[in-house]
């Protein structure tokens, strides 16, 4: 194996270390949380635990749907992969973007499309959260051997942008990292807000 094949490998392990981390950090968010810990907001518009993960499983879905064609298209074409899956530039500026800790200055406004539905129940928030991450997956399972950082898909939520489809996988995780981070700081002030301590 020569040396661009070992880092085209490492690259898609890589990725898949990032879910596997991902889904583990979400497995432990929800143990023991209690159901109205979960849905505890600490102010008006903010979002619960189970929306955060709501949230996540809808714009996984979203992203993947916008990703699916284009790479099914690239692999019936045998574009196969040139470069290790890696984001662009403008990719990892993005990506940079949307890592956590998350400076108030920094906050977007989520699109309508995969805002999370009001008040769900933890259970489905998190089976839904599970079921994306298994769709990602399987995604980059199916289409780790096309060329990733060559292929592009439309944006679905910016208007005439086009992301690679490694710049896409990368978004997921680190917008994956970005709600996690924020869900477990509003399970410690709910349980904190709940137990009435200060």
């Amino acid at each position: 194996m020569n040396a661009q094949a070992i880092e085209s490998t490492a690259d898609i392990v890589a990725l898949e270390a990032g879910l596997d981390a991902a889904e583990r950090d979400a497995r432990a968010l929800v143990e023991g949380l209690a159901e109205a810990a979960a849905g505890w907001r600490d102010r008006p518009g903010s979002w619960s635990v189970a929306e955060c993960l709501d949230h996540l499983a809808t714009s996984n879905e979203v992203y993947l749907e916008a990703m699916r064609g284009v790479a099914a298209d690239a692999a019936a074409h045998n574009r196969t992969r040139k470069a290790p899956a890696r984001p662009g530039v403008i990719g990892r500026l993005f990506v940079r973007w949307l890592e956590p800790p998350v400076s108030p200055w920094l906050k977007g406004r989520a699109p309508r499309l995969i805002r999370p539905r009001p008040a769900p129940a933890l259970t489905d928030a998190s089976n839904r959260f599970l079921a994306s991450q298994k769709a990602v997956r399987a995604f980059l399972r199916r289409y780790s051997d096309i060329d990733l950082a060559g292929v592009r898909f439309p944006n679905p939520f910016i208007r005439g942008v086009r992301f690679s489809l490694a710049t896409g996988l990368h978004v997921l995780e680190a917008h994956e990292r970005r709600h996690l981070w924020q869900a477990w700081r509003t399970r410690r002030a709910a349980e904190q807000a709940i137990a009435g301590r200060p």
